[in-house]
């Protein structure tokens, strides 16, 4: 059996439809015939629409989001600062709103082209 997980949140959880994959966890639904031609290792971090996110994107929320730890939300449409993507579970690194925070990309769009 192959290696197979999902693209937005690396989970290994895949249910196999006839014609496409379905992330158990995040929900996520991909073509069967979609095959990345990237160098193994590399990591591409794509937002909710599947737009591939580079260091230096503005993204903008797609859905109010609570900030953990704080009474604090994002509210749908706010816009980030110049994005960092990093390892681990929350792909980007960024500033909305003046505080500096770690978002998953599944809870962003691509803000422009």
């Amino acid at each position: 059996m192959s290696a197979l997980v999902c693209p937005i949140c690396d989970s290994s959880e895949i249910l196999t439809h006839s014609d496409h994959y379905e992330c158990v966890t995040c929900g996520h639904e991909w073509p069967k015939e979609e095959q990345t031609d990237l160098p193994a290792g590399e990591r591409v971090v794509k937002d909710a629409f599947g737009h591939i996110l580079a260091n230096g994107d503005i993204v903008a929320m797609i859905k109010d989001l609570k900030l953990k730890g704080s009474s604090q939300t994002l509210k749908i449409g706010t816009k980030s600062n110049a994005i960092r993507l990093v390892e681990g579970d929350h792909e980007i690194s960024c500033k909305m709103d003046g505080l500096a925070i770690g978002l998953k990309a599944c809870f962003v769009k691509k803000v422009g082209g």
